[in-house]
This record gives structure tokens, C-alpha cells and sequence, in this order.
């Protein structure tokens, strides 16, 4: 079993930066494929991005986000990180910490999820 909770969610101004964290519980974490999703308002939850379970390991990111959001873990910790720069007002949703088997897009891929944390970005 692994539990996520996220946190660093919060109101910031275009062009500004967030970091979210998401601290897991469980041996599994370790192991497992690290994964951020966002769900924005009236829209279905959609991949941001995935890093595989080497700290230092092979990350994905949808293109919306590519050279602005970096995706990192630290094993030794049970953390994951989430460094949002320049963000844009379509960047406003709820952000989803994740735990799964491979590292994909694919929500069916993640097994765990924690309780999400909202990032709101004024225009």
C-alpha cells in the first residue's frame, strides 16, 4: 500500500512558479513510477507528468508543459516534486500526485493517488 499527500498548491500570478510536494508512505513507493495529473475545472483529468523510480530516472511530460514544469523524486526521502515555472492561467487545476507500474500517460497505469492540491494562476 502506498498513501500520497500533495501540498504547494496555491494562488500565484502568471508568469510565476510553484513547487508542489507529494510525501509517500509505503515501501512500494521506491519502487514505483512517480506521476503528476491535473484536472481543471468541467474537464477530465489529463496527464502532466511521470518520472520513472530511479531518482535520476527517465521522465515523460505533456507538451502543454514541456520546458516549464520539472518532475523529480528523492528516494531516500519518499518525495516527489513538482517545479511549475511560468505559469499561465491554464495551468489553473487541482494537481494529482501518483504511484504506479510503468511510466506512461495513462491513468490506468497509476494505482495510488493522493487527495490533490489546487493551483489557481491569475491572468
Amino acid at each position: 500500500q502506498v498513501q500520497l499527500v500533495e501540498s504547494g498548491g496555491g494562488l500565484v500570478e502568471a508568469g510565476g512558479s510553484l513547487r508542489l510536494s507529494c510525501a509517500a508512505s509505503g515501501r512500494f513507493f521506491s519502487s514505483a513510477v512517480m506521476g503528476w495529473f491535473r484536472q481543471a475545472p468541467g474537464k477530465e483529468r489529463e496527464f502532466v507528468a511521470a518520472i520513472s523510480w530511479r531518482s535520476a530516472g527517465v521522465t515523460s511530460y505533456a507538451d502543454s508543459v514541456k520546458g516549464r514544469f520539472t518532475i523529480s523524486r528523492d528516494n531516500t526521502k519518499n518525495t516527489g516534486h513538482l517545479q511549475m515555472n511560468s505559469l499561465k492561467p491554464e495551468d489553473t487545476a487541482v494537481y494529482y500526485c501518483a504511484a504506479g507500474r510503468a511510466l506512461s500517460i495513462s491513468q490506468d497505469s497509476f494505482d495510488y493517488w493522493g487527495q490533490g492540491t489546487q493551483v489557481i494562476v491569475s491572468s
